[in-house]
């Protein structure tokens, strides 16, 4: 600690000295109007200075709780507007304790609501669930999409990815009207600070292949082993959802993989591991992202087939999981395969206890999972 008493003494700000490269003029406002009308969040970076700059800690341990506040509260505005279209997501708090869930924050593009899947742990069942139509597939009106994203794209420094598929399937609309690839992605072409992130059971990429968005657009597969999606899931087939990924893939679009939920059925390792083998056979992924099943309560209340719920055996701060060690086990197997087999590394964890971080020997302070560049 010598040299956070040098920093002390010479009355220079330790946080910022030890960390220059994460402080700059773009996080360290305070609370003010924006050009687009939403709050600026006043950077908690510099408050968090007490708490990490403990005397008991060495320069190691330090950079590691920096990152871990940086994860979750680098982000220069927490919405456009009213965050009706562009909000941050920042329902997961810091984790703490060994039983708290590790969840990064990221911004949202709320472009549509629903899904024209019907899978039946789909969390939307229970967000949607005060609406007559239900998690029907609504699109928001598209002036004011276009409105809320002109204000993000021109005025929000630095560089974000804008995830387009938390509230709904981002290709939900692609066959009709397509206004993702027609609409926002044209508009997001036009700059080079921000991405978008598509996330997907979809196979309708038509439009995607016909345009030159590699550079602008991430894309991110939900897959599962073909066992559980033919029980649970009523998507497009996984082994179409890999042949829609590999030609995105051969015509340069990063493609990340998540494989979530995986579920504990009979000879769940001989089906993860021929998922993971087909998919290596076809493309490699930039970044895989692996998660277990859960349900939040309002989840479970409003689906119609709770069939899957019989594996979930313990209680977290996001609902209800696979136990521990089952957990433990499924991860343990498949990030074996993945790093003895095909030497990948890049390899996270979604809404996992920072308990399953450590005993995976994965270092959740760099997270660098789906929903994040």
């Amino acid at each position: 600690m010598k040299r956070i008493d040098n920093l002390k003494k010479e009355g220079k700000n330790t946080f910022t000295h030890l960390t220059p490269q994460y402080i700059n003029n773009n996080n360290t406002y305070d609370k003010m109007d924006t050009t687009c009308g939403g709050a600026k969040i006043q950077s908690e970076l510099i408050i968090e200075q007490k708490n990490i700059l403990q005397p008991d800690l060495n320069i190691n341990d330090i950079q590691n709780k920096f990152l871990q506040v940086a994860s979750y509260r680098n982000f220069p505005i927490d919405k456009v507007k009213d965050g009706s279209i562009i909000t941050l997501f920042d329902k997961t708090p810091i984790p703490q304790q060994s039983s708290d869930v590790v969840c990064p924050h990221f911004y949202e593009l709320k472009w549509a609501n629903g899904c024209n899947f019907n899978c039946a742990w789909c969390y939307l069942n229970g967000t949607y669930r005060f609406l007559p139509g239900g998690k029907k597939p609504r699109l928001k009106d598209i002036d004011m999409i276009m409105e809320h994203l002109n204000c993000f794209l021109d005025d929000v420094d630095g560089a974000y990815l804008l995830n387009s598929g938390e509230l709904s399937d981002s290709l939900l609309f692609e066959n009709d009207g397509a206004p993702l690839s027609r609409k926002i992605i044209p508009r997001i072409m036009q700059q080079d600070k921000h991405k978008l992130l598509i996330l997907t059971k979809s196979t309708d990429i038509k439009h995607l292949l016909k345009m030159n968005a590699q550079k602008h657009v991430i894309t991110s597969f939900s897959l599962n082993s073909f066992k559980v999606a033919n029980t649970w899931e009523k998507a497009p087939k996984v082994s179409d959802r890999i042949k829609a990924a590999k030609k995105l893939y051969d015509s340069g679009y990063e493609v990340r993989v998540r494989i979530d939920p995986m579920v504990p059925i009979e000879n769940w390792r001989k089906e993860y591991t021929s998922l993971v083998d087909i998919i290596f056979n076809n493309f490699t992924p930039k970044r895989i992202t692996l998660g277990s099943l859960r349900g939040l309560q309002s989840t479970i209340n409003n689906s119609k087939d709770v069939s899957w719920t019989k594996y979930l055996t313990e209680t977290s701060n996001w609902g209800k999981k696979i136990n521990n060690e089952l957990r433990f086990s499924m991860y343990d197997k498949i990030i074996d395969l993945l790093q003895v087999e095909y030497n990948f590394k890049n390899i996270a964890l979604c809404k996992e206890t920072i308990e399953i971080w450590s005993r995976l020997g994965l270092n959740y302070h760099k997270i660098k999972c789906n929903c994040i560049f």
